[in-house]
């Protein structure tokens, strides 16, 4: 079966835009309280979308030390979980060694190789979305940007400037803060939205055994 093309980033930009989350439904804990509110709503969700983000590197002599944030979301709601917080280690700790709790997103392999270095565990019950559209015909890393377009007629744009930003930065600026959230937040629409988008595709033809 030959490749699918997906939506290129012009063709997505003639769609609709995204409904990203507004700023009150992304949170950044910073106190016990927040991380104790954080800990309960993430806790109680059966699905997450996941990914994270480093501070770029820009010299081959430089130690890479990320990932700085990892973002977890809702359909109604993302957190943003800051590395360098204590309490943020505790808790994506224990969010992504939960094997109760789904984690989808998009290009995770990288994930699974530094997150469990940096936190000290194995994660647990992560979907690489990506795989998923593999599956119908496309590319092995299809991305946020073409499956909002496939799956949800909508165009999910993304700054270049605001992915090279300092992720590592105390304060995250409210750019960050929005780009973050919803790279996140698209995952966990998406995989709401999957089945029924995946009910309307043709069948992945059968792989052909090999011969004896």
């Amino acid at each position: 079966m030959p490749r699918l093309q997906a939506p290129s980033k012009e063709a997505s930009a003639l769609l609709p835009p995204y409904p990203a989350l507004p700023d009150h439904a992304i949170f950044t804990p910073q106190t016990e309280q927040q991380f104790e509110q954080a800990r309960q709503a993430l806790l109680a969700a059966s699905v997450l979308g996941f990914d994270t983000e480093s501070k770029p590197l820009f010299s081959v002599n430089q130690t890479d030390t990320g990932p700085h944030l990892v973002q977890l979301a809702t359909p109604q709601a993302a957190w943003l979980l800051q590395l360098h917080h204590p309490q943020a280690m505790a808790l994506a700790r224990e969010v992504l060694a939960s094997t109760t709790i789904c984690k989808v997103g998009f290009g995770l392999d990288n994930d699974k190789h530094a997150l469990p270095r940096k936190l000290g565990v194995e994660l647990a019950h992560i979907v690489d979305l990506d795989r998923r559209f593999k599956q119908h015909g496309y590319g092995s890393s299809i991305g946020v940007r073409a499956a909002v377009a496939l799956v949800l007629g909508q165009y999910f744009r993304k700054s270049k400037k605001t992915t090279t930003s300092n992720w590592a930065a105390r304060e995250l600026s409210d750019a960050q803060r929005r780009y973050a959230a919803n790279d996140a937040h698209a995952p966990a629409l998406l995989y709401a939205a999957l089945p029924a988008w995946e009910a309307t595709q043709p069948q992945p033809a059968p792989r052909k055994k090999p011969r004896p």
